[in-house]
């Protein structure tokens, strides 16, 4: 069984709210846990963020940069950041589903695909199965019902991801945690 040397998160869906105001970013609920959870067991960390509203102007890179500083304050020491700048009409090849940002930010902490897992959106998980990583989906009010039956892996929060990552690389489609059923994957009202 390989170990997963580095997990990669989505900044905005899995480890920060309110973006793009650095002022405004607050840790997402279990993201602080689950960082430390992995730093406790050697786990390098990263987060990879799609910021299409640089390449319509709506956002500077000073812009994003500043976001990410304040995400590394809240929730850092990360031993990477990826941003993807481009637009979905610009046809990039880091932006998910295309697997560009985690081939980068996997390759920059010298880490094979193999040894690497993605926690993020149905996009983020393509793109790690597309290229050998563990991909992990944590549904959220925006993924589709089919992203989530489509997807290889899924797990009700990040808390469950971390710890199913922490055995090794996942195992079976839905990672269970702890919740009641009706909790973990329901409405929320338990």
């Amino acid at each position: 069984m390989t170990r997963v040397r580095t997990v990669l998160f989505d900044r905005d869906s899995i480890l920060a709210e309110d973006p793009p105001d650095p002022d405004r970013v607050r840790a997402a609920p279990g993201a602080r846990e689950a960082l430390g959870i992995l730093r406790q067991h050697g786990v390098r960390t990263g987060f990879v963020a799609l910021q299409p509203d640089i390449a319509h102007g709506g956002l500077s890179d000073a812009d994003v940069r500043a976001v990410n500083h304040r995400v590394d304050e809240l929730l850092g020491p990360f031993d990477i950041w990826g941003v993807c700048p481009h637009g979905p009409e610009d046809g990039c090849h880091c932006r998910p589903p295309e697997p560009g940002l985690i081939l980068w930010a996997a390759g920059r902490v010298c880490t094979g695909p193999a040894e690497c897992a993605v926690v993020g959106t149905a996009a983020d998980a393509e793109a790690a199965a597309r290229v050998g990583a563990h991909g992990i989906l944590v549904p959220d009010e925006r993924t589709r019902p089919q992203e989530t039956a489509r997807a290889g892996h899924v797990a009700p929060d990040v808390l469950t991801a971390v710890r199913a990552l922490l055995a090794g690389p996942p195992q079976g489609r839905v990672l269970v945690d702890e919740r009641p059923i009706e909790a973990a994957f329901g409405n929320g009202e338990a």
